[in-house]
């Protein structure tokens, strides 16, 4: 079959390579439950791989967006294996926003029950299960029974700890921040910035074919601090 796919071109890579600290490489995660997270001091970023990496994607979803779910399955397993090659250090803002829109909780209780797999060091795994298990938007459907049944598709993430915090929302303060920083830099999700830069609306359909978001976050790994925007084009693969 053939399908259209937005090749990022006009990558602005003046620069002499990779960065000399990537000489000598490190060895990659074997899977997600290797991978190191932890809570920026912002208080709100969520930070899934090596630090150090050459190339920060950060994405803004909400749990209930199903647009967010068609990333996660399309583009999404290409930023998922750079993150485990540690060659892209992957960063999360969890918005809320369609509670508000649409009536419910199941985001704000899926943020919550996000915040407490991070505190378990299994944010990445669970991540991946709640997509994988995404209700309808409109069902409203991360209960925090459902939530505690998902919980136990990640091995070693159920205990006393998170399931009292998805039960009491221990964490609500947390998406309370979360949906302000959200507010700040974003109006919609998925929302997707490469090193600092908005893949902008016009060109978001390479969030959506992995093949070319791969070839855009490689591009950017060889001149981190070389690219500022780039054209789409598109480019008919078997």
């Amino acid at each position: 079959m053939t399908a259209v796919v937005v090749v990022a071109l006009g990558l602005l890579l003046g620069g002499c390579g990779e960065r000399a600290a990537w000489a000598e490489r490190k060895p990659a995660y074997g899977e997600l439950r290797e991978l190191p997270e932890e809570l920026d001091a912002d208080g709100t970023t969520i930070r899934v791989g090596d630090p150090h990496a050459p190339v920060t994607l950060r994405l803004y979803e909400d749990m209930r967006c199903p647009v967010c779910e068609e990333f996660e399955r399309t583009g999404g397993p290409a930023a998922v294996e750079r993150t485990l090659a540690r060659t892209v250090v992957t960063e999360y803002t969890l918005a809320s926003f369609l509670d508000d829109k649409l009536g419910g909780n199941g985001s704000k209780e899926a943020a919550n029950a996000l915040r407490a797999a991070l505190e378990e060091g299994k944010f990445a795994e669970y991540h991946a299960v709640l997509y994988a298990n995404q209700p309808e938007e409109i069902v409203d459907g991360f209960t925090d029974a459902y939530l505690l049944e998902l919980a136990a598709e990640v091995k070693g993430l159920r205990g006393p700890a998170f399931d009292s915090a998805v039960r009491t929302m221990k964490y609500r303060d947390f998406v309370a921040r979360s949906q302000k920083a959200f507010d700040r830099v974003a109006s919609g999700t998925p929302t997707a910035d490469i090193n600092g830069n908005r893949v902008r609306e016009a060109y978001s359909g390479v969030l959506y074919e992995k093949v070319a978001l791969g070839r855009l976050l490689d591009a950017v790994k060889k001149d981190p601090e070389g690219w500022e925007e780039y054209t789409p084009m598109s480019q008919d693969l078997d």
